[in-house]
């Protein structure tokens, strides 16, 4: 009888010490992480590490977010984290070396891409405008082409381009 209880226990540790892995494990959520990292021209090596919510049939901004006008993680799940290991330059605006979280707002054409000091966060829940190391405006446009799940791409010449469903956003950093 003391073995029985023995194997059932050791079994019941088993399963749960498994489950916990399964549930930490990222690349199972519906929104799946990814990672994009590129070295520009300037030197900068800037990463973009980010879950990709899918469209599934859903309308963007009514459906999903981002809703105009609300602050958005520019994902899902935890905030997307933008980081450089040198100063960027976007226009007259520097953004110096760092981690950030990356929020946005949407508009028709253009968006706010909010470079916020708190990266390591839920979604915009705790999101906070006092903590904003940055507030770029990037051109909104409609892609000719339709991205299901939510894509980073970074150019070598620092073009940094969002794309999902018809949405093209980018900007570019020096």
């Amino acid at each position: 009888m003391k073995k029985m209880i023995t194997a059932a226990i050791l079994a019941g540790s088993l399963f749960i010490s498994c489950s916990s892995n399964a549930q930490q494990d990222k690349s199972k959520r519906p929104s799946p992480p990814a990672l994009v990292k590129e070295t520009i021209n300037t030197g900068a090596t800037i990463s973009i590490d980010y879950s990709q919510p899918s469209v599934k049939g859903r309308t963007i901004g009514t459906d999903l977010e981002p809703k105009e006008g609300q602050v958005w993680r520019t994902g899902a799940n935890e905030a997307t984290v933008f980081e450089t290991d040198k100063d960027l330059k976007f226009g007259n605006a520097t953004l110096p070396a760092g981690k950030y979280g990356l929020f946005s707002l949407s508009g028709k054409d253009n968006w706010t891409i909010i470079f916020n000091k708190t990266w390591k966060q839920w979604g915009a829940f705790d999101y906070k405008q006092a903590d904003d190391a940055l507030r770029i405006t990037a051109k909104a446009e409609k892609s000719t082409v339709f991205t299901e799940k939510m894509t980073f791409t970074i150019d070598k010449s620092g073009l940094i381009t969002l794309l999902w469903g018809d949405n093209k956003v980018t900007f570019t950093a020096q």
